[in-house]
């Protein structure tokens, strides 16, 4: 399980570095490279396996319904391999930083399965809503039915 959060640089070329911890949890659970892709407003960092149930289940979903079709359609074409090279850092690709606003400091956040990639202020902002909404936030996840 990925936990915790770490705020980091990206460098001009797309590098950024993964915390350690997130770096033997990515390998532990894979030797194949991870797997990055995009979501609403970050990046998300995928160990191999992990990802592939996320293709599996989103292969589940019934093709005819235009919702799965673009939310599919976005989640996949935006993924790529995303190899940790010798140094402990990924490279991000222009196109998925430009996605996320990624341009210096970026904060990454272990979600359970993966790691988030935010724009700090981005992140930051999103917490505050977090915490001035989190009684209602609380109860939603309570009655949310569980898998």
């Amino acid at each position: 399980m990925f936990r915790g959060e770490h705020v980091h640089t990206i460098d001009g070329k797309g590098r950024l570095s993964i915390p350690a911890a997130f770096r033997n949890e990515i390998l532990r659970r894979s030797e194949k490279p991870p797997i990055l892709t995009r979501f609403k407003d970050y990046l998300a960092l995928y160990p191999y396996e992990d990802w592939l149930e996320i293709e599996q289940a989103l292969k589940s979903k019934s093709k005819l319904q235009p919702e799965v079709q673009k939310y599919t359609r976005f989640v996949i074409s935006g993924s790529t391999e995303c190899p940790i090279d010798s140094q402990g850092r990924i490279l991000v690709p222009p196109n998925l930083r430009a996605h996320a606003k990624l341009e210096s400091k970026v904060t990454l956040a272990g979600n359970l399965e993966c790691i988030e990639i935010w724009d700090a202020a981005t992140y930051d902002a999103g917490n505050l809503d977090i915490v001035e909404n989190f009684d209602s936030i609380q109860r939603s996840v309570d009655e949310a039915p569980t898998s």
